[in-house]
C-alpha cells in the first residue's frame, strides 16, 4: 500500500513536475520522464533527516567515518564490489563527476567514445567541454540491444580515443551487460590505453532476478583503467540531495584526480546528503525490496496493457531501473509527429528516443516507477490517442 500513495508534489520545486511547462511547453501532462520516482523516501530516511533537523544548528560539516563506511558495506554486501576508504571519494553528481574526468584526463579535441542510443548528457558533457564524441552503436537484435564488440575494438584502434563512457546498467534500455562482455571491453580498453568511466548508477534496481557486474570487479584490467560512479539516489529516490560517489582502484589514476578534487573543494559531502546516504545504505534495504517488486509489477501491468491495448509498440523488458524503452516503429511515427502523438493527444510527458542519439529514432522512454493507478491512467490516455488518431485502423 505504501507504494500506491498517489502524492501531489507540484509546487515543491522538482523538475519533474514543475519543470515540464519550460521542457514540453505546457503543464497538463502526466510527467512519465525523468528518471526519479513517485513514491515517498523510506521511513529511515526520513526519520535519520527528521532527527539530525531537529537539532537546530547546521554548522559546517565533516562526514563521519560511518557514512564512508556505509557505501563499502553496501557495495560490498549487494554487488561483492569491494573497495577501501582510500579508494572511494564523494562526487556531487555522477554528470558533474563525468565533467571532472573528462577535464582532468583529456584535452580540448581528444576523442570520447560513446554507445548509442544512451543516457543524452554523456554527448552534451563531452561536445559541451570541447572533445569529440565518436560512436559504438548498440545493436537492437529485436529483444534487447546488444554491443558491437567486434565493431567497439574497430573504432578504438583507428580513431584512438582517450576515454570511454560506459552506461552500467544501460540508460534508456535497462540492460545489465553479462561479464563476459565487460570483461571484453575491458581488455579493448586497457590494451588501447583508454580510460573507461562507468556510470553505475541504476546498478541496485536489479530486477527479475537479474545481478549487475560492477566494471571494476571483471578483471584486473578493468580495475587498472576504470572509475567507476555510483549513487543512492535513483535506488532510494533522493536524487535532490545530490548524494554520489566515486571509486577508483587504481592509485596511479586516482591519486592525481582524488588530491584535484580535494584542492578545488570538489568533493566534500554535504550535512544531510552524508545523513540520508547512512541511512539508506544501512537501514533501507527492506524498503528496496518492496519498491523493487512493486516496480517489477509495474511492469507486468505496462507489458500486458500494451500488448493487449497497443500492438503496434514494443516494450524492451529492463534488467535494471523503472524505465520501459518503448519501440513506436510500427506506428510508422518519429520525431517530432511521435511526440505529438505522446504530448499533445495524449497528454504524456515522456522522453523523446531521439536525445538518445542514433537508434532512438521512433522510440520513447518512459517512467514506471509511480502507483499503478497513475500508470493505468497514462497508459489509458495512449489507448485513447491512438484510438482518436486511427493508429490502430492505420495498422489493418
Amino acid at each position: 500500500m505504501e507504494f500506491d500513495k498517489i502524492i501531489n508534489r507540484k509546487g515543491t520545486g522538482c523538475t519533474k513536475y514543475d519543470g515540464m511547462a519550460e521542457c514540453y511547453g505546457r503543464e497538463d501532462l502526466m510527467p512519465m520522464w525523468i528518471a526519479d520516482m513517485d513514491f515517498e523516501v523510506c521511513s529511515e530516511i526520513y526519520d535519520a533527516l527528521r532527527a539530525r533537523l531537529d537539532h537546530k544548528i547546521y554548522g559546517y560539516h565533516v562526514p563521519p567515518a560511518s557514512y564512508w563506511q556505509s557505501i563499502i558495506d553496501w557495495c560490498g554486501h549487494r554487488h561483492n564490489f569491494h573497495f577501501t576508504r582510500e579508494e572511494v571519494t564523494y562526487i556531487p553528481g555522477i554528470v558533474r563527476g563525468i565533467g571532472y574526468a573528462i577535464n582532468f584526463f583529456t584535452q580540448k579535441g581528444d576523442k570520447i567514445l560513446i554507445q548509442p542510443p544512451v543516457y543524452h548528457p554523456f554527448r552534451q558533457v563531452i561536445e559541451g567541454n570541447e572533445r569529440v564524441v565518436v560512436k559504438n552503436h548498440l545493436i537492437d537484435n529485436g529483444t534487447t540491444m546488444v554491443m558491437d564488440l567486434d565493431k567497439l575494438e574497430e573504432i578504438i584502434r583507428t580513431e584512438r580515443p582517450k576515454m570511454m563512457i560506459l552506461c552500467n546498467p544501460h540508460n534508456p534500455g535497462g540492460i545489465i551487460w553479462d561479464r563476459e562482455t565487460l570483461a571484453k571491453v575491458a581488455d579493448i580498453c586497457y590494451d588501447n590505453h583508454v580510460l573507461v568511466i562507468s556510470d553505475e548508477i541504476h546498478g541496485d534496481l536489479e530486477l527479475f532476478g537479474n545481478r549487475y557486474t560492477p566494471f571494476a570487479t571483471v578483471s584486473e584490467k578493468a580495475a587498472k583503467i576504470s572509475i567507476v560512479f555510483g549513487a543512492p539516489s535513483k535506488t532510494f529516490n533522493i536524487p535532490g540531495l545530490v548524494s554520489s560517489w566515486c571509486v577508483i582502484k587504481n592509485p596511479e589514476i586516482r591519486e592525481s584526480f582524488f588530491n584535484w578534487l580535494t584542492v578545488n573543494q570538489w568533493n566534500e559531502p554535504t550535512l544531510f546528503l552524508t545523513v540520508a546516504t547512512e541511512a539508506a545504505y544501512t537501514k533501507g534495504e527492506a524498503w528496496l525490496g518492496r519498491a523493487l517488486a512493486y516496480i517489477e509489477d509495474n511492469i507486468r501491468f505496462a507489458e500486458d496493457f500494451i500488448a493487449k491495448n497497443l500492438p503496434e509498440i514494443r516494450v524492451m523488458r529492463p534488467q535494471a531501473s523503472f524505465l520501459l524503452w518503448l519501440d513506436c516503429t510500427n506506428t510508422h511515427l518519429k520525431g517530432k509527429k511521435l511526440c505529438e502523438l505522446f504530448i499533445n493527444h495524449a497528454h504524456l510527458a515522456l522522453n523523446d528516443g531521439e536525445m538518445f542519439g542514433d537508434g532512438g529514432e521512433c522510440h520513447m522512454r518512459f517512467n514506471v516507477g509511480c502507483p499503478r493507478k497513475t500508470l493505468e491512467e497514462a497508459l489509458q490516455h495512449l489507448v485513447d490517442a491512438f484510438d482518436e488518431e486511427g493508429i490502430h485502423k492505420k495498422q489493418k
